[in-house]
């Protein structure tokens, strides 16, 4: 019988489909929340760079988060992204996130847009503001988000329901800085305050403004900037005929979140997910958020994209983001006392 070279050997067993499957590059496994056209392009980016391959998972992150639960140390996971803060906490006390040892993140995003074990990591960061008809209100009408439950603002405000994370997380970091009591009372009267009961999405909100059913809305930024370069032209219109406020200037700052990420207890790949998560607050992966998602890049000395330097700078609330998912069942609950649907 004649023989045939160890290497003709090998591709003739490929051929005959003899081994379970090819060898295969490198890779990793993301479950995300986020639902972006420009993420896809940056994890290609990344690929490009590492010779990484990024598989992804998306749903919502209540559904991510009891899949990682139901998976547990068989889960493929190696990251999970969700688009708040509080989520991310929560994963992290479902014990589902492990610890993570980078230079690179710690020097590079703020302390308190990480968590304090290094768990979760924010890689792009977004203000909750208010957003006000330019034609029926003047921006030094407006102060703080405590202010909108004065009654000068009695059937104005607009905003969305009380199931949402970014409320839940606004609320948290109002019990955070004021104490359950006042946090009550403060929800109790943006509630009354509101001009119809809560429904729809935080642009939703600012087309009931442009449309008169209120004057004031409570939004996240990069929604305006979303409208504002909508394929839509009456939403691009509904986006220029509001004003930009950033609440709580003279005192704690404007509240803020981020979209972030951390390595799963379960993954199989942790030294590739850390070079991901690495990657993510490069300054090339940094510079690419303002402009395609118009989300404030996390890492300070990236810049802003030219319509978050017309919105102008502000200050931010400091408050460690692992609060709002620590804080999380407190909101919900104030929500409820204060019949906030």
């Amino acid at each position: 019988m004649k023989h045939l070279p160890a290497l003709s050997l090998f591709a003739a067993a490929v051929g005959f489909g003899f081994f379970a499957s090819p060898v295969s590059a490198e890779e990793i496994t993301l479950y995300s929340h986020r639902h972006y056209e420009s993420d896809d392009i940056l994890f290609k980016k990344f690929t490009e760079k590492t010779g990484i391959e990024v598989n992804v998972v998306k749903a919502s992150a209540d559904e991510l988060i009891e899949r990682l639960k139901a998976e547990g140390e068989n889960s493929k996971a190696d990251i999970l992204i969700t688009a708040d803060a509080g989520r991310l906490q929560r994963a992290k006390a479902a014990g589902l996130l492990q610890s993570v040892d980078s230079k690179t993140l710690s020097d590079r995003i703020p302390a308190n847009l990480r968590d304090t074990d290094s768990q979760w990591f924010g890689f792009t960061m977004r203000a909750r503001i208010l957003a006000y008809a330019k034609d029926r209100v003047k921006a030094d009408e407006l102060s703080t988000y405590e202010a909108l439950a004065e009654p000068a603002w009695k059937a104005r405000v607009l905003a969305r329901s009380s199931s949402n994370i970014y409320n839940q997380s606004l609320l948290a970091s109002v019990v955070a800085a004021q104490g359950k009591d006042k946090a009550r009372e403060w929800a109790k009267g943006v509630r009354g305050n509101m001009s119809r009961p809560p429904q729809g999405s935080d642009r939703d909100q600012m087309r009931a403004v442009a449309a008169g059913l209120g004057d004031v809305a409570i939004v996240n930024t990069y929604y305006v900037g979303l409208l504002l370069t909508s394929e839509d032209e009456k939403d691009r219109k509904v986006a220029e005929s509001l004003g930009i406020f950033f609440p709580n200037q003279d005192g704690r700052g404007a509240h803020v979140n981020v979209s972030g990420g951390g390595v799963t207890k379960a993954s199989k790949n942790k030294e590739g997910a850390i070079k991901f998560l690495e990657f993510l607050c490069s300054d090339e992966a940094q510079a690419s958020f303002p402009k395609s998602t118009f989300e404030y890049p996390v890492v300070e000395s990236v810049e802003w994209a030219e319509m978050q330097k017309k919105w102008g700078e502000f200050k931010a609330d400091e408050l460690n983001l692992s609060k709002l998912g620590e804080l999380n069942e407190t909101a919900v609950e104030v929500f409820n006392e204060a019949g906030w649907e």
